[in-house]
């Protein structure tokens, strides 16, 4: 498997918690977009405003893809097949999840990562 990269929102306590928690398990290398060149990967501040991207054996993902990715990556494997095959449900749910960062279900699960990731 060829290095993972993840661009993520530094800025954002269940990004960054969420980072942590999956590198209890995988090596990866994550980049905050807010202070990353994104023209390298082809990204803009827009796209990465909206959506995590992970980078990995030539192939980028975004959004709930990244994630599935990085949760089979972890070991989450069962999690990860149910993201993709819920297909809209699931794109839907992470486009949810990002525009209510902010809200108590959202707060409570950085939490529990942050928890998680110690």
């Amino acid at each position: 498997m060829s290095e993972i990269l993840v661009i993520y929102d530094g800025q954002c306590k269940l990004c960054k918690n969420s980072i942590l928690w999956v590198q209890k398990r995988v090596e990866i290398k994550a980049l905050d977009f807010h202070t990353t060149n994104l023209s390298q990967f082809g990204l803009s501040t827009e796209q990465c405003s909206k959506e995590v991207f992970v980078i990995a054996d030539h192939t980028q993902y975004s959004g709930a893809h990244a994630v599935a990715y990085l949760l089979h990556a972890r070991g989450n494997i069962f999690v990860s097949r149910t993201i993709l095959a819920s297909g809209k449900i699931g794109e839907r749910g992470y486009h949810w999840v990002a525009t209510h960062r902010n809200s108590f279900p959202i707060k409570a699960l950085a939490a529990l990562l942050k928890r998680a990731a110690h």
